[in-house]
């Protein structure tokens, strides 16, 4: 990982509870823990702003049980 933040937008499918949500949070956390998390489960998005990179992001929301992919901003 770097220091330069980024601005993601992945679509994540599965989040159906805020249990799911905090899920998402945490794993996205485990993997950049100065990460920024913003969960919308009725749109299947979530927000974040980290050092992380897209694919290493989508992989650990998917490892985590959900169907995570990289958006366009």
């Amino acid at each position: 990982m770097n220091d330069e933040r980024i601005d993601l937008l992945m679509e994540v499918k599965g989040m159906t509870c805020d249990g799911c949500a905090n899920a998402v949070r945490r794993a996205v956390q485990r993997l950049d823990a100065g990460a920024e998390v913003e969960v919308d489960r009725a749109h299947e998005r979530v927000s974040i702003r980290t050092s992380a990179q897209a694919l290493e992001i989508a992989d650990a929301i998917n490892r985590a049980g959900y169907e995570a992919r990289a958006m366009t901003l």
